[in-house]
């Protein structure tokens, strides 16, 4: 299935405002868009760069702009057709989750995640390389880091704290199985094999990479030269603006 859409494919601000659903106005659930795009959010739980949830992330809820999630909508739409869907791992982050990332990476002694996210980098250089910004796309609410999965969906490997960790570049049935198709790495791999025109991961791994950026090109995303889950919506309604409310359950 995943050949056949291949072919096809190619040819800071604290915010107080009023609020709806929770959210400032402009931003939605990205469930009430789309409730078929999965959502495994990974900064509200361990299993993520840090270790551990993430300041800000009090719910496991995906939330962008409506013109994000309306053009992501239309992303699936078309992935369904071959029996394939996305998977979403972060959407808005509010800058004190970026705060928190900062404060975490000011500690050296902190690395029970880099035999999984960063085995090959220094904690050190993680800004310096472009894994992790002091200002981030995602604050705006029109970036969001994402995957393809099969339908039906394979069963995800459940994390256990504490857990033997297996690099995020390790051979595709040896690294952690989250359900995503082959794409070189796992999610926020630390590495250069996570850059989206890395040949170095094979070809099978490369061309779902490609068929994941064309289809995100094609309804008006961006990607991100360090991550080939990462892509921003070309014409954000928010460019300039970062903003700071958390991300919790809807009402």
């Amino acid at each position: 299935m995943v050949r056949k859409l291949l072919f096809g494919v190619f040819g800071v601000l604290s915010f107080t405002a009023s609020l709806a659903n929770n959210l400032p106005s402009g931003f939605v659930y990205l469930k009430d868009v789309d409730p078929s795009i999965l959502q495994d959010i990974r900064y509200s739980t361990y299993h993520n760069f840090v270790g551990r949830p993430i300041q800000g992330y009090e719910a496991a809820e995906c939330i962008l702009t409506k013109p994000a999630a309306k053009a992501l909508h239309k992303v699936q739409e078309e992935l369904l057709k071959s029996n394939l869907s996305l998977k979403v791992y972060d959407c808005y982050r509010p800058q004190m989750a970026v705060d928190d990332f900062i404060a975490w990476s000011a500690v050296k002694g902190d690395q029970i995640t880099k035999a999984e996210f960063y085995p090959q980098v220094d904690k050190a250089d993680l800004f310096k390389l472009g894994y992790v910004a002091a200002k981030s796309s995602h604050s705006r609410g029109s970036t969001m880091d994402l995957t393809i999965v099969p339908i039906p969906t394979l069963q995800e490997a459940t994390y256990h704290r504490g857990q033997k960790l297996v690099s995020c570049y390790a051979a595709y049935h040896d690294r952690f199985q989250d359900n995503s198709i082959d794409m070189g790495t796992g999610f926020d791999c630390m590495d250069e094999r996570a850059h989206p025109d890395n040949i170095m991961v094979g070809v099978v791994a490369y061309q779902h990479r490609m068929i994941l950026q064309q289809l995100m090109l094609k309804y008006g995303f961006n990607p991100y030269p360090y991550e080939w889950w990462h892509f921003t919506l070309k014409d954000e309604p928010y460019p300039n603006t970062y903003f700071n409310f958390p991300i919790t359950a809807e009402e």
